[in-house]
């Protein structure tokens, strides 16, 4: 049986010798069905053991329980150089890691990647890998995303340890350990810095196979010239080839030149503010993403898959979509960069349970809750703040170089946002290249706060209100129309008929006259059906599209005719 996932998990610091561990594990769960006992089973990584995808199918793991992974890899002498790494794209949510019985390491974190110098836990022959995992899901403060171990409406089926790739890859002592790679689209260069022991690199920018730019030297940090270039857009999502030398060790990269910032179309004091891309207005539009699958709840059967749905959107007229509260594996984002889709990228939120009365309530009757009320947003729990800022960095730091990230979102709706200012300040020191919603949808935190007014409105008249940021609608829609079970949505319609004249009514009616009044974005929720959430522009199993391609073209050629 070949592994699951057979492609370069780390698109853009590639190598070309790496092994991956995918495929046939063995689990042990503790205290399964309930405290004492054990089950083994024989499960299929990378899909979570409540999927069906991973031949386990349990129900759900619950806090109490315990996973604990483990499979046998080999390792020759001779094919391996200094040091052996092992790389986790994502374990859910608690993870330690050991070889051959020795500690390798821990991480806390369920969707961001990390890796292991394992080296010094290695033997010749074969060795044995244990993962051992715990997920408290809604129970504990840290991020979860839309997970809950009761799932209903808006909120979906928990999955628990490893989920994304798994995989070795030997390298020398001088090994590049990771780039930053900026585009200065404005002086016609790039800027990259290199984090590696070498006591000098070389540098080469490629268009297709011809040197256009290259640096040797001692110096880590490095402006390249690109005159003439050719800018990145959805449009034409132009790509640069980048090679990194560093002493014994060599690397594949790619970039893209683009400029996102936020920007008066006209000139006065009072004049709206917009999204711009490569020094022009640009209106983005988009649907939201909630990246689950029916088969493997947030592990996609294959990249084909994905890359069918993206296909689709890219056909049906979208440039941009939002990813909902999870954060993918890294070759998603390089389609979205080979594509030409835009991506605005949200933290994974956590927190205590989602407080209605709070969380929605409040800002529906108009009144605005500073989010320094620990309490209020069920933050009080000090450990749970801190985590959730480690983990939003962790995933600016891994997410760093894709080309299409335009926008990071900390704080959806409310729920778990805290210091939505800070965050904002933070996120743009460490990385001054993009555009921050800081707060989607609800409890606005004021003009300094945000790049964006950022509203979700699904029920009332819509509407663009003066501001002194860009305004986007960052959540609107949700029609729902039934094609296997019935389930929640904002607003249901019997057939493909009805959704289509609605649909047709909602964008030439109400949000295509809102783009000369200042409106920045528009995404529209979403993508697929979820569980019982059937609002999706296709089923949850992907077989049926409930709208036209051609239609959803035109409807979004309204929006977009400035671009």
């Amino acid at each position: 049986m070949n592994a699951p996932f057979n492609e370069y998990p780390r698109p853009q610091l590639r190598r070309e010798h790496w092994q991956n561990l995918n495929g046939e594990w063995r689990l042990t769960v503790l205290n399964y069905p309930e405290k004492g006992q054990e089950q083994d089973f024989l499960i299929t990584v990378p899909f979570s053991p409540e999927s069906e995808l991973s031949n386990v199918k349990i129900p759900s793991v619950t806090p109490e329980q315990t996973l604990i992974y483990e499979r046998e890899f080999s390792v020759r002498k001779e094919d391996v150089l200094d040091k052996v790494l092992l790389h986790f794209g994502a374990v859910d949510a608690t993870a330690s890691v050991r070889i051959n019985g020795g500690l390798a390491g821990e991480h806390t974190g369920g969707f961001t990647p990390f890796t292991l110098d394992i080296t010094p836990f290695l033997r010749e022959g074969e060795n044995t890998l244990t993962v051992t995992v715990t997920d408290p899901t809604e129970t504990a403060p840290q991020g979860r995303g839309k997970q809950l171990l009761n799932p209903s409406g808006i909120w979906y089926t928990a999955q628990s340890g490893i989920w994304q790739t798994v995989w070795l890859e030997s390298v020398v002592s001088e090994y590049v350990q990771d780039i930053t790679v900026r585009p200065l689209f404005d002086e016609s260069a790039v800027w990259v810095a290199v984090q590696s022991k070498a006591p000098e690199i070389t540098l080469q920018v490629l268009d297709g196979e011809e040197v256009i730019a290259s640096y040797t030297g001692a110096e880590k940090t490095v402006t390249l010239p690109i005159p003439n270039f050719i800018a990145w857009s959805p449009e034409n999502p132009k790509l640069y080839g980048l090679k990194i030398t560093a002493g014994r060790d060599t690397v594949s990269s790619y970039f893209g030149m683009r400029k996102f910032s936020v920007e008066s179309a006209e000139k006065g004091s009072k004049a709206q503010k917009r999204f711009y891309l490569n020094g022009k207005p640009y209106f983005l539009t988009g649907v939201l993403d909630q990246g689950y699958y029916k088969q493997g709840l947030l592990t996609p059967p294959d990249e084909d898959t994905v890359l069918r749905d993206l296909q689709m959107l890219k056909e049906m007229g979208f440039n941009c979509l939002r990813k909902h509260i999870k954060v993918e594996p890294l070759r998603f984002y390089y389609l979205c960069d080979k594509l030409g889709l835009l991506v605005m990228q949200d933290f994974v939120n956590g927190g205590d349970p989602y407080r209605f009365s709070v969380v929605a309530l409040r800002p529906f009757l108009h009144i605005l809750t500073k989010d320094d009320k620990y309490e209020f947003f069920g933050r009080a729990d000090e450990w749970g703040r801190n985590q959730f800022n480690a983990e939003a960095r962790e995933t600016v730091s891994a997410l760093k170089n894709a080309v299409s990230i335009c926008t990071w979102v900390p704080f959806n709706e409310g729920w778990g946002q805290f210091d939505a200012k800070k965050a904002y300040e933070w996120v743009k020191e460490i990385d001054p290249t993009r555009t921050v919603d800081s707060v989607s949808g609800w409890h606005d935190q004021g003009d300094d706060s945000s790049d964006f007014f950022s509203i979700h409105n699904y029920f009332t008249r819509l509407r663009v209100p003066k501001s002194k940021r860009a305004v986007i609608l960052s959540e609107f829609g949700g029609y729902s129309m039934c094609v296997n079970d019935e389930g929640f949505g904002y607003r249901k319609y019997a057939d493909k008929q009805e959704l289509t004249a609605a649909l047709t009514k909602l964008y030439e009616k109400k949000v295509a006259p809102l783009v000369n009044k200042g409106l920045s974005g528009a995404i529209y929720t979403q993508l697929s059906d979820v569980e019982s959430e059937i609002n999706g522009l296709i089923t949850y199993d992907r077989t049926t599209e409930k709208v036209d391609r051609a239609l959803m073209k035109k409807l979004n050629s309204l929006l977009t005719q400035g671009n």
